[in-house]
């Protein structure tokens, strides 16, 4: 088996940190939890990441990442705006699987004390705020939506979502993931002036 290059060993230690804290948390994570699993040294860890806030940084940033590009992928494919702002919804995976959100809430809970996780989570967060006010924006100047702010209104919307997707994975027998959409859909059909039920025409991919 050839040997793994400095870039791939990389890789192949945030995949092996992303693995661990899917089923750890991101809290309970060690290096010495990740050298476990890749079957290795504590000290291999350390010559490619400085600190654990890093590395952790490193490994919800890929996931995240991958998230986010999957769902801006399905938006650009989408036609109108208003058939993307539903493709938004159909895709939004943070809402969709329990360990994705999972893991948003630990770089929230973690933020305060890890300065890289803090950053990333940022990021990322601004990004899919960005990605559904530029939707949101596109049906304002193609006058299918009315929104005087859409900038706000995505944070609005967005944390809409986030916060009933909180009480799905929380909470599962009170909210389920059927209900933080079909919530967070009307609400927005209400606040960008569309009638109800259009955004409600897409199946769930």
């Amino acid at each position: 088996m050839p040997r793994m290059t400095s870039s791939e060993r990389r890789d192949a230690i945030v995949e092996a940190a992303l693995n661990v804290m899917v089923g750890k948390g991101m809290a309970a994570t060690t290096v010495r939890d990740v050298a476990e699993q890749m079957g290795t040294s504590s000290g291999l860890i350390h010559h490619y990441f400085e600190s654990m806030d890093d590395l952790l940084a490193a490994a919800f940033d890929r996931a995240a990442g991958r998230d986010l590009d999957a769902t801006r992928a399905a938006v650009a494919r989408g036609g109108g705006p208003v058939e993307r702002l539903a493709v938004f919804f159909a895709t939004y995976v943070r809402a969709e699987q329990d360990w994705a959100f999972q893991l948003w809430l630990d770089a929230w809970a973690e933020a305060a004390r890890r300065p890289a996780v803090r950053e990333t989570s940022q990021r990322h967060n601004v990004a899919w705020q960005q990605l559904l006010s530029e939707t949101i924006r596109a049906g304002v100047n193609a006058d299918v939506m009315v929104c005087g702010d859409p900038e706000a209104a995505a944070w609005r919307i967005l944390s809409l979502l986030d916060g009933l997707a909180l009480q799905a994975v929380a909470h599962r027998l009170l909210i389920n993931r059927q209900a933080v959409i079909s919530w967070s859909v009307s609400y927005a059909e209400a606040e960008l002036g569309l009638s109800p039920g259009s955004l409600g025409c897409l199946p769930r991919r």
